[in-house]
């Protein structure tokens, strides 16, 4: 029989957010297995589904360097109901991704979170309303500044959408502090965090402990929260919010854990 736990989603491209956020199928699958548990096997710590070793989606086992990302793991599964749903098990996802689709190509992925230094939101500014530009600085002024004075990376500021170039040594620096997280599952977490928040200066500033996960996620969403101060709150978007902000938390999760 085809073993059931290979149907999550896994794109060809090293992108664990793509993963990470994989919608539901129309028909979910039925739970096939009692019981959820993690095992000790060569160095690792195995999800078991009564007993039977997961796989993921290309048939490796579903494993993770430490006993607690692995019991994170195990409790997404022991939690669902009579079908599997995906989008409630947001660190299997991750997980999922980073043993198919990062730990092959960490190298790819260290590209990609590095390009985001070169257009960090933080570094485009609103010229007005006054009151905006004060949030967004008292906001991202602090990791800026971490940034600078942790890892030598002075940004250049622009107002509006305009693309401004950031100084190649900036860049670099950032590239230095990326490349210093080894692990796959926290360079995962780590691309997941910033291509939800749309900074990897935030996704670093909370991985170094310098953020909070609430912290982190409020100073990525300045703008929106203004503006539904203004205009009032849309249900529309704050869902989609909330559903991205746990996928964020899983991600903070699996750095911490992992």
């Amino acid at each position: 029989m085809k073993d059931k736990t290979d149907w999550f989603h896994l794109d060809d491209e090293p992108q664990p957010m793509r993963s990470a956020q994989t919608g539901m199928r129309q028909t979910l699958p039925k739970r096939f297995y009692k019981q959820a548990a993690v095992e000790a096997r060569d160095g690792q710590y195995v999800l078991t589904l009564d007993g039977r070793p997961a796989k993921t989606p290309t048939r490796k086992p579903l494993a993770v360097p430490t006993r607690a990302l692995g019991e994170a793991m195990a409790a997404e599964w022991a939690a669902q109901g009579d079908e599997i749903d995906p989008s409630t098990m947001p660190i299997t996802r991750i997980v999922n991704s980073t043993i198919d689709g990062v730990e092959p190509r960490q190298a790819e992925v260290v590209d990609d979170l590095a390009r985001y230094a070169g257009s960090d939101l933080l570094c485009y500014r609103a010229g007005d309303p006054e009151r905006l530009a004060k949030a967004q600085e008292a906001a991202w002024r602090p990791v800026l500044d971490w940034a600078r004075d942790t890892h030598g990376a002075r940004f250049a500021l622009a107002e509006g959408v305009m693309h401004v170039e950031q100084p190649a040594e900036t860049v670099a620096a950032i590239r230095r502090a990326i490349e210093q997280v080894k692990s796959p599952f926290g360079l995962a977490a780590l691309h997941v965090m910033t291509t939800l928040s749309g900074s990897v200066l935030l996704a670093l500033a909370h991985a170094d402990g310098v953020l909070d996960a609430d912290e982190a996620w409020n100073a990525a969403h300045v703008d929106e929260m203004f503006q539904e101060g203004l205009w009032g709150e849309d249900l529309e978007a704050m869902e989609r919010r909330r559903r991205r902000k746990a996928d964020f938390d899983a991600a903070s999760q699996v750095y911490r854990l992992a």
